[in-house]
């Protein structure tokens, strides 16, 4: 599995909260148990401590006080700095109900994101738009949109609970502590210096990773004044430097703002998801789908394709992957690499990412154009999989056609999404992305929970660490001893081998699947939003179709369970619909 994450710039403070990380494997699923997800209005009486409303009046009067009264809109300008890398950051917010939208360039890339109210969103660097609905990405957005609503003050904008932590003094300063747990979303923290009142840092713990925001360069900006007015204009306080890490140190994020407009005039879509779409991709002769052949070497999908015209080169179709190419291939083509971003996977450490540009990518009888790739390490992939394999295609291949996987006659077939026909493509499965992969509800022995579709995993059924410790599987299944099950990025995963009695996907039943009790701590497998991972092991089973446009998963009958490396034998059909 091989996901890196694309760039979404969000708000905190009326600045962008761009969290960069060209992370490879992110996942989400069911909530925790604590979590208040999709929750609707809190209760009358969220919990709120006096002293932490006090703590916050202390903020609000060093910052401007009543004059964030007359504050209804923000349009923030600056530069970003990640990994080597630097560009610039145009964003919107609307206080009054924590909308927000914006845009931003790095190195060779640009895109953009926001909330809209309801989901986030992001704009890839093509103009495709996905809108993330996973409960991870939910929480995100409602705490964005809730501090972008400055509603700690104003506690009718959105409605949290809060209450005051202990203090804690670091390097000869005294902070003040609250956590502020918003509806439908998770617990963050302020730390606020004592002396100043001034916020100083955010801390917000997500699936996998601990974010930590801070906050420095305070400056006064004025509020537009009325015309004649004699008074004065009135001013509020904010920071001009805001830096964003998860305790890697060379992999944060550091925006320098440059100006700030108070109360701008606002288009009426102006933070609308965007409608746009890839114009960047075409089939041969105007055809409405081309078929191209694969190989399947541990349940893996391999595709030859040419790289601005060079090849063919061997690539991994991964259902949860984007555009990767490895430094070595990257250099026989002569592709220029820029920065050093972080990745993650499976694996419990980080890699940096590079980016680079391709002119073309050709599959058959399709072609995609003007493609970032990332430049990252697939060492050991030749050793263990017996193919010298030069990259990674998926997501951006994914959300410009509709992509039959025929197991049987180890075939991919790419069809223009608005010729496709979903008559004969199987039972469908409704989805929703979560960071950009296919999240499927499900369930495993009846125990619910929601399975990312990944056919760039050799598995059949990985379930999450946290999914197993908290519905005790050790226990009830008692597997083998802890082995090495798979090796990614970021190193090696390990887990409990077994066999569980049912997995159902949707309608879709699937008996005794050889299953994975995940027992690495960190990396995708560790995700507690996540109940489990359907590798390419099970997938095989079936003839599968991906509709990313219309966020469906078709699963029909006619899979390969013979040998990989035989002809395709015939076997029972997979599909069963429970009763």
């Amino acid at each position: 599995m091989s996901r890196p994450h694309h760039i979404l710039p969000f708000t905190c403070m009326l600045l962008v909260h761009t969290t960069v990380a060209a992370a490879v494997a992110g996942v989400v699923t069911a909530p925790r148990p604590d979590s208040t997800a999709g929750a609707g209005p809190v209760a009358a009486g969220p919990l709120v401590d006096p002293a932490a409303t006090a703590l916050l009046a202390r903020f609000k009067e060093a910052t401007g006080g009543g004059a964030w009264d007359a504050v209804h809109a923000t349009h923030t300008r600056g530069t970003v700095e990640t990994g080597g890398l630097s560009g610039a950051f145009d964003v919107w917010d609307e206080i009054g109900t924590g909308r927000t939208a914006g845009r931003f360039a790095l190195g060779p890339m640009a895109g953009g994101g926001g909330y809209d109210g309801v989901a986030p969103w992001s704009l890839d660097p093509s103009g495709e738009v996905t809108v993330e609905r996973g409960p991870e990405a939910l929480e995100e957005g409602r705490n964005e949109a809730y501090r972008t609503a400055l509603a700690w003050w104003y506690p009718e904008r959105w409605p949290a609970a809060m209450r005051l932590l202990a203090p804690r003094r670091e390097d000869g300063r005294l902070f003040q502590r609250v956590e502020i747990t918003p509806r439908g979303g998770r617990p963050f923290t302020l730390w606020l210096d004592n002396a100043s009142a001034l916020l100083e840092r955010a801390v917000e713990r997500g699936g996998l990773q601990t974010t930590t925001t801070s906050f420095a360069d305070w400056r006064s900006v004025a509020l537009p004044s009325p015309a004649g007015a004699a008074a004065p204009p009135r001013q509020v306080r904010l920071p001009f430097l805001v830096r964003s890490g998860n305790g890697e140190a060379k992999y944060d994020t550091v925006l320098r703002v440059a100006t700030v407009e108070l109360d701008p005039p606002l288009a009426a879509d102006a933070f609308a998801v965007p409608t746009s779409r890839a114009a960047d991709f075409a089939l041969a002769g105007s055809a409405a789908a081309v078929t191209l052949p694969f190989s399947l070497r541990n349940h893996h999908v391999y595709v030859d394709v040419t790289v601005d015209g060079k090849g063919p080169l061997t690539m991994l179709f991964d259902s949860g992957g984007f555009n990767v190419v490895s430094p070595e291939a990257a250099t026989r083509l002569g592709l220029a690499a820029e920065g050093a971003l972080q990745g993650r996977g499976v694996g419990e450490q980080s890699e940096d990412v590079a980016l680079s540009k391709v002119g073309e990518l050709r599959l058959g009888g399709a072609t995609l154009r003007d493609q970032v790739f990332y430049v990252m390490s697939l060492a050991g992939m030749r050793e263990i999989e017996g193919v010298d394999v030069a990259g990674v295609i998926g997501f951006e291949v994914l959300k410009r056609f509709v992509v039959e996987v025929d197991y049987a006659q180890r075939r991919l077939t790419l069809t223009l999404p608005e010729r496709f026909d979903p008559a004969t493509a199987g039972v469908a499965l409704p989805f929703v992305f979560a960071d950009h992969m296919p999240v499927v509800e499900g369930s495993v022995d009846g125990i619910a929970g929601r399975f990312t579709i990944d056919t760039g995993s050799r598995s059949e059924l990985s379930l999450h660490r946290p999914f197993v410790e908290q519905h005790r599987l050790v226990e009830r299944y008692h597997p083998g001893e802890e082995v090495t099950t798979g090796y990614g990025v970021g190193g090696a995963v390990r887990a409990q081998m077994t066999r569980a009695g049912a997995l159902r996907l949707g309608e879709v039943e699937v008996t005794a699947p050889l299953t994975e009790l995940v027992t690495s701590e960190k990396g995708a497998l560790a995700d507690p939003y996540l109940a489990g991972n359907v590798g390419g092991g099970l997938l095989l089973r079936f003839r599968v179709t991906f509709d990313y446009r219309h966020e469906r998963l078709y699963l029909a009958p006619g899979g390969d369970l013979g040998d990989e490396e035989s002809p395709p034998a015939a076997g029972s059909d997979p599909v069963k619909k429970p009763p």
